[in-house]
């Protein structure tokens, strides 16, 4: 696709709107008003709200799934996982709004279109390809890397959505709780 300046400033004006509102901020003719367009551009570049939202949500798990994959390998694969694990955590941190748009479906009626499923799905690939190599080194007990992977990321994510929600009793050291969660967690997959 050749660039297209006014698709991109529609997209950067959404991106802002996400960052400083939330996705309740999201209506095309705020987006549309910010990016100096009308809202027919967003309509004819984008079908409407929901291929905007569409388009935010797998920037979303594309920049999650690079930052995941930004992990250089070394000759530890647990450390690789742990690295990845606090990428992922990272990120949820530095943007919480996209993490809030790709993971609680806070725009009503929006279902992510069949085209974001690939690409939503990468990051669990990242981590699922981690898992695979810590098994075929011995680190961790064979099974399914897909489906451990499913369970690694609900307890990474349940972490950081009640870090991020502030759903703790004060004094709770998130970082450390996340790093010795993870860290168990993967000693609990260990070849017996």
């Amino acid at each position: 696709m050749q660039d297209d300046p006014t698709r991109e400033a529609i997209v950067g004006a959404a991106r802002r709107i996400l960052t400083v509102e939330g996705p309740a901020g999201l209506t095309i003719r705020k987006i549309a008003t910010a990016a100096g367009h009308s809202t027919m551009a967003v309509y004819s570049r984008f079908g409407g709200k929901d291929g905007l939202v569409d388009e935010l949500f797998t920037e979303g798990f594309t920049r999650l799934t690079e930052a995941l994959e930004a992990v250089i390998p070394t000759d530890d694969p647990l450390a690789d996982l742990d690295q990845q694990g606090a990428a992922y955590r990272r990120f949820a941190l530095d943007h919480p709004q996209h993490y809030s748009l790709m993971f609680d479906r806070p725009v009503p009626g929006d279902e992510p279109g069949d085209a974001t499923v690939p690409i939503a799905n990468g990051a669990l690939d990242v981590l699922a390809r981690g898992l695979a190599r810590a098994m075929e080194h011995g680190a961790l007990a064979e099974a399914d890397p897909l489906a451990t992977a499913v369970a690694v990321w609900g307890t990474c994510h349940g972490l950081v959505s009640l870090e991020m929600a502030g759903s703790a009793p004060p004094g709770i050291d998130w970082a450390a709780t996340y790093e010795h969660t993870c860290h168990a967690l993967l000693r609990g997959l260990a070849p017996s």
